[in-house]
């Protein structure tokens, strides 16, 4: 009788596939992708599937006074739609130092955390600046070897921690959101931040390119604990949240329990007290009559890198890991994060806007959302008279 080939049926075959997969995914050191593929997306209330550190606050804990006219100026019909259409959680309008307009959707209220992804970048930045005026940095031209020693290798040697807050690094981590297998979501899911740093190389010349790149900002918050000798949370709670009179803790996402905070991103805290770091910048350093941040770092931090980025365009729009746009005839110094968390400060009008949510706006004008665009122009336009 002969005998029948053996045939995989499709279940095996399907099988065998994963069981590869797998493999390949455990000798590649790419592990972090289960959980990726776990939760999908970064979302703004990641907080409970990571280990966090606490940034505390002070004793000394302020609200923000409401102005007189609160909540009664009502928002156009045009800024609202966009605030609903993109899924806004939160939206603050303070004006000389009071709250002009404070709403809440979802669920979210004064005091909730969540995540403002890269407005984090802007905070470390201004720690930074804490560091240099402490003493622990010498200047922002300062090489980056000498508080991480695997920089002290080849094109390694040249990078200077203005480098890093200017994007200039010429670092190969390419920020990327569209596939699982990517630097940017292994920083975000994976387990080993000092290992990710230290796998970087240099693949163009520094301090010739501007490229937005959430590698660089990894790199400072390291060399932050490094200079300081504290964990990048201690030392923002020292520096920033013991001092501003915020209303609630931070809690700042670690790689692992224990671990290494992202400074990139995850620094999570609610709409209040971000506006708190608002008016530090608003202040040029300075609160509550101290001098937090040496204000010639603080006004740097506003200069244009001035350098090409990758598609060759000047990069006026971006100095010490802050935004840079004038709109309705007046600068706007912003920090930025993904889905649409934004923190305006404009300085001409003594006036910060905070909105988080879920979304921003699919299209783009002049490489700038659009949604940033409307919430600008249509607050400029509400406040005139208030």
């Amino acid at each position: 009788m002969r005998q029948r080939p053996f045939r995989f049926s499709l279940f095996t075959t399907i099988l065998l596939v994963l069981l590869l997969a797998c493999i390949l995914i455990y000798l590649t050191g790419t592990t972090y992708i289960y959980k990726a593929l776990l939760h999908r997306q970064a979302d703004i209330d990641d907080i409970n599937i990571f280990p966090t550190r606490e940034v505390k606050q002070g004793k000394n804990n302020v609200a923000w006074p409401r102005a007189t006219k609160y909540n009664k100026a009502p928002l156009s019909d045009t800024l609202r739609k966009t605030l609903l259409e993109t899924e806004s959680v939160a939206f603050l309008i303070i004006k000389n130092d009071s709250l002009v307009h404070e709403e809440y959707w979802d669920g979210y209220t004064d005091s909730t955390l969540s995540n403002p992804f890269s407005i984090t970048k802007s905070i470390v930045s201004l720690l930074v600046g804490a560091a240099i005026k402490d003493g622990h940095i010498r200047s922002v031209n300062q090489p980056v070897s000498d508080f991480l020693p695997e920089f002290k290798e080849s094109e390694k040697s040249k990078i200077t921690i203005k480098h890093l807050l200017q994007m200039t690094s010429g670092l190969d981590f390419m920020e990327s959101y569209s596939s699982p297998f990517n630097y940017t979501t292994e920083a975000y899911y994976g387990t080993d931040l000092k290992g990710l740093v230290g796998k970087l190389k240099v693949i163009e010349t520094p301090g010739t390119v501007s490229r937005y790149k959430s590698g660089d900002t990894q790199v400072l918050g390291m060399l932050l604990s490094q200079a300081t000798g504290r964990t990048l949370s201690d030392y923002a709670s020292e520096k920033l949240w013991e001092k501003l009179g915020v209303e609630s803790a931070a809690e700042w996402s670690l790689d692992h329990v224990e671990g290494v905070e992202k400074a990139y991103c995850c620094f999570y805290t609610n709409a209040r007290d971000l506006a708190k770091i608002g008016k530090l910048v608003l202040q040029n350093g300075k609160y509550n009559g101290e001098q937090l941040i040496d204000s010639a770092y603080m006004q740097a931090s506003f200069v244009p890198v001035g350098l090409p980025d990758q598609r060759g365009n000047l990069t006026d729009y971006y100095g010490y890991s802050w935004w840079l746009i004038h709109r309705g005839g007046v600068q706007v110094n912003h920090a930025r994060g993904l889905a649409g968390q934004y923190l305006f400060v404009i300085p001409s009008q003594n006036m910060i806007v905070v909105r988080l949510g879920k979304k921003r706006a699919s299209v783009k004008q002049n490489g700038v959302s659009v949604d940033i665009l409307i919430y600008l122009d249509e607050v400029l336009k509400m406040m005139k008279n208030n």
